[in-house]
């Protein structure tokens, strides 16, 4: 079953104040295939896939949704376009869901000045309330308060003291990806293991700053994509998935951040035969070398080889899952009767892309 995806997808705030200066795009066609694999004694499946999102920078063309059983578009909690699926035994021998989209992005380029934004008030704090709050995976706790306080200090001006954090997390936070025989990430974004274990992956580098930024009194939020990274351009090959931030300061909106990937170009490591691939793998473009320019970069700046599925923490949907609300939503969430499955066991997702222009 074919069915072409016609909706306006959801619409994501824009930053007017900041001053967009030269800027990259980039067309890429794209295929998101979730492959389900119940089991055989299984006797009812859902599922809840990530489809591509419209937001200020990026525009979703040609959506169209193959699949065998019966599924419909729903809207999340965060307002984003999420594809719901269900079926009962006896499932097809075949059950995939492929999505096929174009995507154009333009690459977020700004110059931000501290100087044109001024100390949130606590009438702006309450307006942004929930992006000050808490998430499941996003703790903020007495020793995340004292932490942040401790880095941000006197500082009112929320982009200085955005940039403290983000300097902080850079000094004491490393890619697992750099070591892979000794650190990993933990499986669901964790700001506490973030913060105990000193590394993770793209959402536990920005849980903890989340955590950090809200506990200063700073607006943060969290969105999640892929890199259609050069390396992989037309390969038959996962592209897996990335997470970013931004944050709010007044009179400029909200300012993107990507903690995780200026990391990488931090240069505190060396390229080895172990993570090389993984090392190159992580970034859009490729990683040759340490390079300060980047890391000041993905201070209020993103590249355009992007695609953005969803935003937001905790996040509600109806028909629900038995588990309740969705820690993230970057691939999907399939459950098994009534059982969430993992990924790699009861499901498979495969992201393929070619850039036109």
């Amino acid at each position: 079953m074919l069915i072409p995806i016609t909706f306006a997808l959801a619409s994501m705030a824009s930053s007017p104040a900041l001053v967009v200066q030269s800027a990259k795009t980039a067309t890429f066609q794209a295929t998101n295939e979730i492959a389900l694999t119940p089991s055989k004694d299984a006797k009812e499946l859902r599922a809840w896939i990530a489809l591509p999102q419209d937001d200020a920078f990026t525009k979703v063309a040609n959506l169209e949704v193959k699949c065998p059983v019966t599924h419909r578009v729903v809207t999340d909690s965060e307002g984003s376009k999420v594809l719901y699926v269900e079926a009962k035994a006896p499932f097809p021998a075949d059950l995939k869901v492929v999505t096929t989209f174009e995507v154009t992005r333009t690459e977020q380029k700004a110059k931000i000045d501290a100087s044109a934004t001024r100390a949130i008030t606590d009438e702006e704090r309450k307006a942004h309330a929930k992006d000050l709050a808490p998430n499941t995976n996003v703790v903020i706790d007495e020793k995340i308060q004292k932490l942040a306080k401790e880095i941000v200090g006197a500082e009112t001006n929320p982009v200085k003291a955005s940039r403290k954090v983000y300097d902080w997390v850079l000094a004491n936070i490393e890619y697992w990806v750099k070591d892979p025989a000794n650190k990993k990430a933990s499986p669901v974004g964790s700001s506490e293991y973030c913060l105990t274990s000193k590394t993770g992956n793209c959402t536990d580098f920005h849980s903890l700053y989340a955590a950090l930024s809200r506990a200063a009194g700073i607006p943060t939020r969290f969105y999640y994509g892929s890199f259609f990274k050069a390396e992989l351009d037309g390969q038959d090959t996962d592209q897996s998935y990335h997470c970013w931030l931004e944050f709010w300061a007044p009179q400029l909106g909200w300012i993107p951040i990507d903690v995780a990937i200026a990391d990488i170009f931090v240069g505190d490591f060396q390229l080895t035969k172990e993570n090389e691939t993984l090392v190159k793998r992580t970034t859009a473009a490729g990683y040759t070398k340490a390079d300060p320019s980047m890391v000041d970069y993905y201070f209020g700046n993103l590249d355009e080889r992007r695609v953005l599925w969803s935003l937001g923490r905790d996040v509600k949907v109806e028909p629900a899952p038995k588990v309740g609300a969705i820690n993230a939503l970057p691939k999907a969430l399939v459950e098994i009767d009534g059982a969430v499955s993992a990924e790699k066991t009861g499901w498979t997702r495969k992201l393929t892309y070619k850039q036109r222009k």
